[in-house]
């Protein structure tokens, strides 16, 4: 059987990591991997998630399995920070939600939840969007296609072109939107925009999915949830994954959460036997350590604060770095307007040059970017962004 595969091709990005960590250049930059680092390009473990940790590992008395839900108390305090504790989904009991393995398992649950609702929904994407994307929902038997969403020569969106292609969308469909701190484009709806589409969704009636990966990293904690809790305030069924990874810094651990929104109470409940019947067919238990790092933080007012804090220095750093490599271009004699690198949010955005120019970055000044030009701002820093900004400037001169 094995015999008639063929080989699939290489993740770009796995491939990138490799390279680098054989690259020997002593002032090698690695700006492909989506991770946040810190001044000196480590990924370090939150204060606030050791502390949870040891309260996890004092008291932990079982490792029995806690059920395809997850923990309740984690669903509920990961729903109350997306919506907002008194947000009218919630008091209305039309909201429910399930631990997954990290964001990517709530896509995937969201996946083969759509595929039960209806198996000839087509998913739209923003194009473009997290590479992952198409194929999480094309493994789970579901059309994919594209909208509209950023101009690679203007560095901003095809908001008009957008609205224009969302209002062909049939209400039998879904449309993929991201909460905030766009992969991979860095560039966000405004609140403007946000309330346009909500319109729009509405009047079309298509279902939104939300997919917030980085809830925190961009304005706020409450700021990024905008879209998501004024769509939630407007329609009557939603999808929205969330992930633990980024803003708690919990990438090995995969927590996540997928959560749905019935127009009513009776047909959230029906809605969520068919989730918890998905999730028991593809991993039947969520795992627990995750969960309860997460739910001993936000349900102790001290550790959420002191978590709140962490994440605005992780915030702040990566806004720090857009501006500061904008600076150094202009200060390396760089004629090309990068402003926009300053105006976008999280952890990407797009350089703007071409494949020709990545590789030459890569084999002349071991700078390792994906081919789109996609850069990580959590891989640049006080100590490299001088020859990261002069390499630039060599190679777009």
């Amino acid at each position: 059987m094995f015999n008639k595969l063929t080989a699939m091709p290489a993740d770009p990005i796995l491939g990138l990591l490799t390279k680098y960590r054989e690259d020997t250049h002593p002032q090698k930059v690695d700006l492909g991997v989506g991770v946040y680092k810190d001044e000196a390009g480590h990924t370090p473990i939150l204060t606030c998630v050791k502390k949870a940790e040891k309260f996890r590992l004092d008291t932990e008395s079982t490792k029995v399995y806690i059920g395809p839900t997850g923990s309740a108390d984690f669903n509920r305090l990961m729903s109350e920070l997306a919506f907002g504790a008194d947000h009218p989904a919630i008091i209305a009991n039309r909201v429910r939600t399930v631990s997954t393995p990290g964001g990517t398992g709530a896509l995937r649950v969201a996946a083969d939840f759509i595929k039960r609702c209806n198996p000839n929904a087509v998913l739209w994407v923003s194009d473009p969007t997290w590479a992952n994307h198409t194929g999480l929902f094309e493994a789970a038997g579901i059309t994919v296609k594209t909208y509209p969403y950023y101009d690679y020569e203007t560095k901003t969106l095809k908001f008009d072109e957008m609205k224009a292609a969302l209002s062909h969308v049939s209400a039998d469909d879904v449309v993929l939107l991201h909460a905030c701190c766009h992969n991979p484009s860095g560039a966000d709806l405004s609140p403007a925009q946000w309330d346009e589409i909500i319109d729009l969704t509405v009047d079309k009636g298509f279902t939104p999915l939300i997919d917030m990966a980085y809830q925190g990293f961009g304005d706020g904690v409450d700021e990024d949830a905008y879209g998501v809790r004024k769509m939630a305030a407007k329609v009557e069924n939603m999808i929205l994954c969330s992930s633990c990874s980024k803003n708690f810094g919990l990438y090995r651990e995969r927590i996540g959460a997928c959560t749905i929104i019935g127009s009513d109470t009776t047909r959230a409940d029906i809605a969520f036997s068919v989730l918890l019947y998905v999730v028991r067919c593809i991993y039947s238990m969520p795992p627990a350590h995750g969960a309860a790092i997460v739910e001993t933080i936000l349900g102790s007012e001290e550790l959420k604060q002191e978590w709140l804090d962490e994440l605005k220095v992780m915030r702040e750093r990566i806004n720090g770095n857009r501006a500061m490599l904008v600076s150094k271009l202009k200060e390396k004699g760089v004629q090309r307007n990068f402003d926009f690198i300053a105006e976008q949010k999280g952890m990407f955005s797009f350089l703007g040059i071409t494949p020709a120019q990545v590789a030459e970055l890569q084999e002349h000044y071991s700078v390792y970017m994906v081919d789109s030009s996609r850069i990580s701002i959590a891989g640049i820093g006080t100590g490299n962004v001088d020859y990261l900004a002069e390499s630039i400037a060599k190679v777009i001169s």
